[in-house]
């Protein structure tokens, strides 16, 4: 039998457990294979569409991923296999586990029905793989290379730290 004192001792435990951050995004392609980037209004830089996942309503990494997606640039579609997770340690903020999914490779009809969420995005713009860098410092280039590696060799999921392949 569970006590209220059984309940108070699990709610302080689950309190006293570091945070960990957890965010999902969608990989895009033309059919020239350039990854479809997006600019947010909220801080400097391009991203992915993606975001945070919604833990508190039991959203997993992959509905997180295509709940973000249909936000953010207006397609509602199934997402691909998992392409790579990254654990990115924080700097003044907790740590960040990132899951990226394959959003696929869009048509002319699918890029010209994208819609930006006017609240957090400025524009959109595809970019090609040599590009990428300059578009994506740090672990999020890195993990969108890598994930485009994982596409390259056709199979596997790219396990990263930092960005960083873990072998």
């Amino acid at each position: 039998m569970t006590t209220t004192q059984d309940v108070q001792d699990f709610a302080a435990y689950i309190a006293s457990l570091p945070r960990v951050l957890a965010g999902a995004g969608a990989l895009f392609r033309d059919g020239a294979g350039r990854v479809l980037l997006v600019e947010p209004n909220y801080r400097e830089g391009w991203a992915l569409p993606g975001g945070t996942i919604e833990s508190d309503d039991g959203e997993t990494p992959r509905e997180g991923a295509r709940r973000e997606t249909a936000e953010e640039i207006g397609l509602d579609r199934e997402l691909g296999r998992l392409l790579a997770v990254d654990y990115v340690r924080g700097a003044g903020r907790p740590p960040l586990v990132a899951y990226l999914y394959d959003g696929g490779v869009l048509g002319e009809r699918e890029l010209g029905a994208i819609r930006l969420q006017e609240e957090e995005l400025l524009s959109w713009r595809l970019v090609p793989r040599a590009e990428l860098a300059s578009y994506l410092p740090g672990a999020l280039g890195r993990r969108v290379l890598a994930a485009l590696d994982v596409l390259d060799e056709g199979a596997g999921t790219a396990e990263l730290e930092d960005g960083h392949r873990v072998q």
